[in-house]
């Protein structure tokens, strides 16, 4: 688990390395602040997509399925900023559906990590595979990032799109196109 007590000297010898006053009112209380906001934005580390996609229902058809529209938030590993947008998963089942929250809850448990957006869509998208079985997966993330958006080359706005497939989406160029237009629904 997290070790709060480094967190929050971290987060002291930052604020002294920028010149702040870390006994100043409205900063004393800030690295306990932030260990607790690591609890939270770094959670998914200690989290598992097995969990989530364990819990399966049996289906006769083998139609996709496809969530789109997940809204997450997630820091990128190169600079501690966030990035944030939707995800959208699909997967063809082979006689068996995870519940439908169970495949937010898989894309909250990659980005609620210091990350990469490709690594991320790569992870969604192989654990998905891994612990439902489909005939195929196929994740598609939508983000903007705000290391590109406040600092660096300052491009407010600009969306990094990623894809990953995996079984018939990657052998079924039909396929895929048939997911692109159902996530432009």
């Amino acid at each position: 688990m997290m070790d709060k007590e480094k967190i929050e000297a971290g987060v002291r010898l930052i604020l002294e390395g920028i010149g702040e006053d870390v006994n100043r009112p409205g900063l004393v209380e800030t690295p306990s602040r932030i260990a607790r906001m690591c609890e939270e934005v770094y959670g998914g580390m200690y989290q598992s997509a097995e969990t989530h996609l364990s819990k399966q229902f049996d289906v006769a058809n083998s139609d996709m399925v496809l969530e789109k529209d997940i809204t997450f938030f997630s820091m990128c590993e190169h600079h501690l900023l966030p990035f944030f947008g939707k995800a959208h998963v699909a997967y063809i089942p082979d006689g068996k559906v995870a519940g439908l929250s169970k495949l937010a809850r898989t894309v909250e448990v990659f980005a609620r990590r210091a990350q990469l957006q490709e690594q991320m869509c790569v992870q969604i998208a192989d654990a998905m595979a891994e612990y439902l079985h489909p005939k195929g997966v196929m994740v598609m993330i939508e983000a903007e990032h705000t290391c590109m958006t406040m600092r660096g080359v300052k491009k407010p706005g600009s969306r990094t799109v990623t894809t990953v497939t995996r079984g018939v989406f990657a052998e079924d160029a039909n396929l895929r196109e048939m997911f692109m237009q159902m996530v432009k629904l």
